[in-house]
C-alpha cells in the first residue's frame, strides 16, 4: 500500500530571509551591471550642487569691463615739423582755448613761405596789370568811339548846309555829292566803332570777372602760405587739462607727430570692449549699469565702433543721470550691459554642467530625491545667472547644476549619504 507523502511548508522566516538574500544580489548584480556599462554611477549627495527651476523675470545681459575717459579729448599734432623753441606751458596743467603751449622754428620752412609769398605777389601784380591794359584798351576804344561820333555830327552839319546851298543853286552837284558822300562814309565808320566798343566791353567784364576771381584766390592762397608759419605756434583748440610728451627746447618734432591731448574734465564717459559675437545685438541706446563706492549708476551707449581689433569692438557709454563724484580718468567699472527686453521665463541657475552638456541634457532628481536621471532639454539665452529653459522641465524640479566631469557617461545618478 503506498504512503502518501506531504509536501513540506516553508516557514515564513524562511521565505523572507531568502527574498532577502536575493534582493541584496540583485542590487549588488545592479551596480555592477551599472559601472560596467556606464548607465549609473553613485555619487555623494554632498560632492554636487543641486539648483532648482523657478518661474521669475529673464533679463539678457553680458558683463562688459569699461574705462573711465573724459567725455572730450582733442589731440594735438604737430601740422609742420620744427624745432622746440620755448614752452609756455608744461603737461598736467589747465588750459583755456587759444593758449599757447609750445612754439617751433623751422628755417628752411620760413625761407620756403618767402620765396612762395613772393611768387604769389608777383602773380597778383601781374594779374593787375592785365587788368590794367583791358581798361587801357577799352578806354581807347571808347575815345575812337567818341571821335567817330565827333566826325559823323560835323560830316552831318556839313551835309545839311551844302543841301541848303545846292538848293538855292549856290553850290554845284559835285559839292553837294562829295558832302553826301563824306556823311555817309563817317556814319558807317561811327556804326563800325560802337559794335567794335560794344563787343569789347562785354569781353572785357568777363575778363575782369576772372582776373578778379584770380586775384581773390591768390590772396587767399596768400593767406594759406602765411597760416604755414602760424602753424609753428601750437595753441590750445579747446579748454581742458593738457597732457604732452616730455618737450625741452631744441627737440625735434616731426610734421605730424602727436605732441599731446587736452581732456575736457566737466565730464565722463565709459570706453569698453565687447566681444564681436555681440555686434549685431548692441547698438546705441542700450542701457547698462554698474555698481561704484557701493551705488548702482545708470548709462547708455552713446556711439558703437564697429570695427573689429582683437576679437572685440568699441562701445561709449554715457552717464543717464548723475556721475560718480570721485570717479576719476583711467579708472575701471564693469558694466552690465541689458541686450534686450526683460521677460517672464522659467529659470535654470547657471552651473558648470554646461561645459559637458552644451545644453542639451542635464540630471533631474526625482520625487524621493535619492537618484538624478539624465533628461534631455532646451536651453536659451542666458545671464551671470541664469539660463531660460525653452523645454524639459518645469516649475519646482531640482537639478544638478555643478560639473558633470565624474559621471558624465552615466544615465542614472545614485546618491549616498
Amino acid at each position: 500500500m503506498d504512503k502518501k507523502i506531504e509536501k513540506r511548508k516553508s516557514s515564513p522566516l524562511k521565505i523572507a530571509g531568502t527574498l532577502l538574500l536575493v534582493g541584496i544580489a540583485a542590487i549588488v548584480l545592479y551596480n555592477f551591471l551599472g559601472r560596467e556599462s556606464g548607465s549609473s554611477a553613485t555619487i555623494d549627495r554632498q560632492r554636487v550642487m543641486i539648483s532648482e527651476v523657478t518661474e521669475g523675470v529673464f533679463q539678457e545681459y553680458v558683463d562688459v569691463s569699461g574705462t573711465v575717459q573724459p567725455i572730450q579729448t582733442t589731440y594735438l599734432d604737430a601740422v609742420e615739423g620744427g624745432v622746440v623753441q620755448q614752452i609756455f606751458t608744461e603737461s598736467g596743467e589747465m588750459v583755456e582755448a587759444g593758449d599757447t603751449i609750445v612754439v617751433l622754428t623751422n628755417s628752411s620752412l620760413q625761407l620756403s613761405v618767402l620765396q612762395q609769398e613772393a611768387g604769389i605777389y608777383d602773380q597778383i601784380n601781374n594779374v593787375r596789370n592785365s587788368r590794367l591794359n583791358l581798361e587801357q584798351n577799352h578806354l581807347n576804344i571808347q575815345k575812337e568811339l567818341t571821335d567817330s561820333k565827333t566826325r559823323v555830327e560835323l560830316a552831318q552839319a556839313s551835309y545839311r548846309r551844302d543841301s541848303v546851298l545846292y538848293e538855292r543853286e549856290l553850290i554845284p552837284s559835285k559839292e553837294i555829292e562829295e558832302s553826301e558822300l563824306e556823311y555817309s562814309f563817317q556814319k558807317s565808320r561811327y556804326d563800325l566803332n560802337y559794335e567794335s566798343f560794344r563787343r569789347d566791353s562785354v569781353q572785357m567784364e568777363q575778363q575782369l570777372t576772372q582776373l578778379n576771381q584770380s586775384e581773390q584766390r591768390m590772396w587767399r592762397s596768400l593767406d594759406g602760405v602765411q597760416q604755414i608759419l602760424d602753424n609753428l605756434v601750437v595753441t590750445a583748440p579747446i579748454s581742458g587739462q593738457l597732457s604732452t610728451m616730455e618737450l625741452d627746447p631744441g627737440l625735434s618734432i616731426q610734421q605730424g607727430e602727436r605732441i599731446g591731448q587736452i581732456d575736457q574734465l566737466d565730464g565722463f564717459k565709459v570706453r569698453a570692449g565687447i566681444d564681436e559675437f555681440y555686434l549685431a545685438r548692441v547698438a546705441a541706446g542700450q542701457s547698462g549699469s554698474f555698481e561704484f563706492a557701493g551705488e548702482n549708476y545708470d548709462v547708455v551707449i552713446d556711439r558703437v565702433y564697429p570695427v573689429i581689433q582683437d576679437g572685440q569692438f568699441q562701445v561709449d557709454f554715457q552717464f543717464e543721470d548723475v556721475v560718480p563724484q570721485s570717479l576719476r580718468r583711467g579708472q575701471s567699472v564693469r558694466i552690465r550691459l541689458e541686450l534686450g527686453d526683460s521677460g517672464n521665463a522659467l529659470l535654470l541657475p547657471r552651473g558648470a554642467f554646461f561645459q559637458q552638456t552644451g545644453g542639451n541634457w542635464v540630471f533631474v532628481m526625482d520625487e524621493d530625491e535619492n537618484r538624478a536621471l539624465k533628461h534631455a532639454v532646451r536651453l536659451g539665452r542666458s545671464n551671470r545667472e541664469y539660463y531660460e529653459v525653452i523645454e524639459g522641465l518645469e516649475p519646482g524640479q531640482n537639478v544638478i547644476t555643478s560639473s558633470y566631469d565624474a559621471f558624465e557617461q552615466a544615465d542614472v545618478l545614485i546618491f549616498q549619504d
